[in-house]
C-alpha cells in the first residue's frame, strides 16, 4: 500500500527522488502476450473513485481478466500530482489480477515536469513494464501526419519526453511516454497494435469498467 505524502511539497520532492529510478529500456526480446489497462472514474460530489484493471490478449484482443476497486481520493487535486489521488485505488484493483506482462496507464509517464507521471509511479511501485497514454499533451508538439501510425515528438524544454501518435485517420493523436522498463519506440509500437479506435483497447475497456463500477457504488 502506498503511503501518501503529507503535503504537495513533499509529494513533489518524492517524485524528484524517484524519477532517476525509471528504467528507459525494455527487457530483452520484449513481446508481451498480454497488456493490462488501468483507469479511474471520479464521483462529482464527493471524493469517491472507482479503479478498473482490464487484461487483454495482445494477439486476439480477448479480455482475459478484470478487477475493480472503490476508494477515496484524499490527496489534494493538484496538477502534476494526480498519481497520489489515483494510485491507492488503482493498486487495490491491480492486486486482484495475475501478474501482468505490461501496464498501460491512462496518463503520462516521463511527459511530466519532474519526469515522473502516473505511469512512472505505477511502474516503480509494481516493477512492471509500464506505458503512459494520455489524451491531452503535457509539453509541445507538432501535429503528426494524418495516417495511422504517424508520429511527432512531444517535447518539454527542448527534451523529447514522448510522442504524439495518430492511432486512426481522422482522430486526434494520443500522447505516449515511457512509464518504466520500456523504451519509447517499443511503447509506441505496442500502443498502436492495441488501438483500433483512438485509444488503445486496454484504456477503452478500463474506462468503461471504471465508470460502471462507480455508478454501482453511488447507487
Amino acid at each position: 500500500m502506498i503511503t501518501l505524502p503529507p503535503t504537495t511539497e513533499a509529494a513533489e520532492q518524492l517524485q524528484t527522488e524517484l524519477a532517476p529510478r525509471v528504467i528507459r529500456t525494455a527487457p530483452p526480446d520484449f513481446d508481451p502476450p498480454t497488456a493490462t489497462g488501468l483507469d479511474v472514474a471520479y464521483a462529482k460530489h464527493d471524493n469517491r473513485v472507482a479503479a478498473a484493471a482490464v487484461t487483454i490478449d495482445m494477439a486476439t484482443g480477448t479480455i482475459l481478466a478484470r478487477a475493480t476497486a472503490v476508494g477515496e481520493a484524499t490527496f489534494p487535486y493538484t496538477p502534476g500530482l494526480f498519481a497520489f489521488r489515483e494510485l491507492p485505488t488503482l493498486l487495490k484493483a491491480l492486486a486482484q489480477l495475475p501478474s501482468p506482462d505490461l501496464l498501460i496507464a491512462d496518463g503520462h509517464g516521463l511527459a511530466h515536469p519532474r519526469r515522473f507521471g502516473l505511469a512512472c509511479h505505477l511502474g516503480i511501485e509494481t516493477n512492471l513494464p509500464t506505458i503512459g497514454v494520455a489524451k491531452t499533451p503535457m509539453g509541445d508538439y507538432a501535429e503528426p501526419g494524418p495516417e495511422r501510425g504517424d508520429t511527432s515528438q512531444l517535447t518539454d524544454d527542448t527534451e523529447q519526453v514522448g510522442v504524439a501518435l495518430r492511432t486512426r485517420r481522422g482522430t486526434k493523436p494520443v500522447f505516449v511516454s515511457i512509464g518504466h522498463r520500456i523504451d519509447l519506440a517499443t511503447a509506441t509500437s505496442l500502443v498502436l497494435r492495441l488501438s483500433h479506435y483512438r485509444l488503445p483497447e486496454t484504456t477503452r475497456q478500463a474506462d468503461q469498467l471504471s465508470r460502471r463500477t462507480l455508478r454501482a457504488a453511488l447507487s
